[in-house]
């Protein structure tokens, strides 16, 4: 969809270009610039809506405390000291 925006910014650059009225002129520079602006803010919108993760996938803080007692009884089961915290 954003392509579109591409196209209309070119087909306003020619308009543009071929007419001969400077009202036309001002009007199509406008719009050429509006569709421009539309195209690269659509492009970018696509691109950070393809690299948003999955909010499914988040853990809960009931979740993470259970991860982390697991983690805890497999390193006491090891004999293996905690890490320690960064910046405590």
């Amino acid at each position: 969809m954003h392509w579109l925006y591409l196209l209309l910014a070119f087909a306003a650059l020619a308009v543009a270009f071929k007419t001969t009225s400077v009202a036309v002129l001002m009007v199509s520079l406008l719009a050429a610039l509006g569709f421009g602006l539309a195209w690269v803010l659509k492009l970018l919108a696509a691109r950070v809506d393809s690299q948003t993760r999955d909010t499914s996938l988040i853990l809960d803080p009931a979740e993470l405390r259970r991860l982390r007692e697991q983690a805890e009884a497999r390193r006491a089961a090891a004999g293996t000291p905690p890490p320690s915290q960064p910046g405590a």
